[in-house]
């Protein structure tokens, strides 16, 4: 349950350059890097939800452990395939030191974006 609460977006390590990998052109990628990306997690037993809102959207995702995304020790573990080139992109989100960190890779292109709680 250390997922649970309000988490705000501190800083980011590598992201533009993930970013590129992904495709995102420069301007979004601009914008996404002072995106001010505010989490509320709650888990219950095996369910997480997940509310993102940033300056530029607001979104709401649910799962259930299991499918996509699964508990390795102390971190929640995404693995995705993308739509449009079925490459492989991973998402991790641990507990370090108080913070929480989202650490991405795709392509060999690694990521790290540290949220504080609120």
């Amino acid at each position: 349950m250390a997922f649970n609460g309000a988490w705000k977006i501190d800083r980011n390590e590598n992201y533009d350059k993930f970013m590129e990998k992904m495709g995102i052109n420069v301007v979004k990628r601009k914008l996404a890097a002072h995106d001010n990306l505010k989490l509320i997690i709650s888990q219950e037993g095996n369910k997480f939800t997940i509310k993102e809102s940033s300056a530029f959207r607001t979104a709401e995702i649910a799962f259930d452990l299991g499918g996509t995304w699964s508990l390795e020790g102390d971190k929640l573990v995404g693995r995705f395939k993308r739509v449009d080139n079925g490459k492989e992109l991973n998402a991790v989100r641990e507990i370090v030191g108080g913070e929480l960190v989202q650490t991405y890779v795709y392509e060999g292109v690694e990521a790290k974006r540290i949220f504080k709680k609120e």
